[in-house]
């Protein structure tokens, strides 16, 4: 069976495509780390407002007076009402269940509760908004969720510096090898954020009134990035 120059010439150049393809198919992974600390310049702080009498209406109003109390402190505090978010009442009515009949129940009262969300710009009012919250009766509180208005920049940042770290760790592979670097393929990212340690609310509270409530000094929040590259890897 005889083959024609144009075949032949067509199979060489076949082969010689393939065998670049799979020349260029040669690929490195790595992975590249970035982190950006900053300064958090807002807080989320729930305050909560709980009670237990025998009678509901008892437990309705002083919740509610206490509930309207720290609203006041928020207009006082020129926090803007935006910012302030109050929940819905919740009543629970409580039972005594006898002992020898798990059946018979006996209404001992009721509990009672409530919730103010506070979302706060400026930090140096936390400290003031906890001490005075305390005194006006809030006993339920939650830690300060820490945040910056520049959180997306923050990330983009941490992302941006993992990039450059995979490209690094790849030229220093590829160099190794014998071989230098061509093209990212793919790259799959992945960011995390974690606070600064916080102390107990009522300790801050405390803490803030000894002080004549100083501003809360809250740390650095850190922005981490990882990221996972495959780049072409070209023989020299």
């Amino acid at each position: 069976m005889k083959i024609s120059t144009l075949a032949l010439a067509l199979l060489l150049a076949c082969t010689a495509a393939h065998a670049q393809q799979a020349e260029a198919l040669r690929t490195i992974g790595v992975s590249g780390q970035g982190e950006v600390r900053a300064e958090p310049d807002r807080a989320t702080v729930t305050l909560g407002v709980e009670s237990r009498k025998p009678k509901l209406e008892d437990a309705r109003a002083a919740v509610a007076k206490t509930v309207d109390a720290v609203l006041k402190l928020t207009r006082e505090l020129k926090i803007d009402p935006k910012q302030v978010r109050s929940t819905r009442i919740n009543v629970q009515p409580e039972y005594n269940w006898g002992a020898n009949n798990a059946n018979e129940r006996t209404l001992i009262g009721y509990f009672v509760s409530r919730q103010v969300e506070v979302e706060l710009h400026d930090l140096e009012k936390l400290g003031q908004l906890l001490e005075r919250a305390t005194d006006l009766g809030v006993n339920q509180m939650g830690n300060p969720r820490l945040d910056s208005s520049k959180r997306q920049d923050l990330v983009r940042e941490a992302l941006a510096k993992a990039v450059v770290d995979a490209r690094q760790n790849a030229e220093v592979i590829a160099k190794a090898a014998g071989a230098r670097l061509g093209n990212a393929r793919t790259i799959n990212a992945n960011t995390e954020f974690s606070q600064p340690p916080v102390p107990m609310v009522r300790a801050m509270a405390m803490e803030a009134k000894a002080a004549g409530a100083a501003p809360y000094q809250s740390g650095e929040m850190t922005f981490n990035a990882t990221v996972n590259v495959q780049y072409d890897l070209i023989p020299q």
